[in-house]
Parts: structure tokens; C-alpha cells; sequence
């Protein structure tokens, strides 16, 4: 019996792959505003701011001058 010989390379043609890759996801922080709150009851300072809020809460007009 008589054996095939092949001595051309073998070639498998494949079709074209595509790959896709994602970049890592970036975390990216914004800052905020910065609520601060002051009670209404603390008065720092002198005797004219706590006058002055005195006046306010009890709604009495202030004049400039």
C-alpha cells in the first residue's frame, strides 16, 4: 500500500478574534459643601454682640449711627 506524503506545511486558517479589554474603573471624589451650624443660643464675643442678639430674638429695630 502506498502512504500519502504531505511536505507542504499544514495551514489552519482561523478567523479573526477580537478581544476587547476595559480600562479599571476610576473613583473620582468631588468635595462637598461643608455644612456648618451654630446654635442661636452661644454668643461669642463682647457685651455689644450679645446685646445684639439679644435685640435680634426679640425682634427689636437697630439703628446705624
Amino acid at each position: 500500500p502506498r502512504a500519502a506524503a504531505c511536505t507542504e506545511p499544514c495551514v489552519l486558517a482561523c478567523p479573526a478574534s477580537r478581544v476587547i479589554i476595559f480600562p479599571p474603573p476610576v473613583v473620582v471624589t468631588f468635595p462637598g459643601p461643608i455644612l456648618t451650624t451654630y446654635p442661636q443660643e452661644t454668643v461669642v464675643g463682647s457685651t455689644e454682640s450679645a446685646e445684639l442678639a439679644g435685640a435680634l430674638e426679640s425682634g427689636v429695630a437697630i439703628g446705624t449711627g
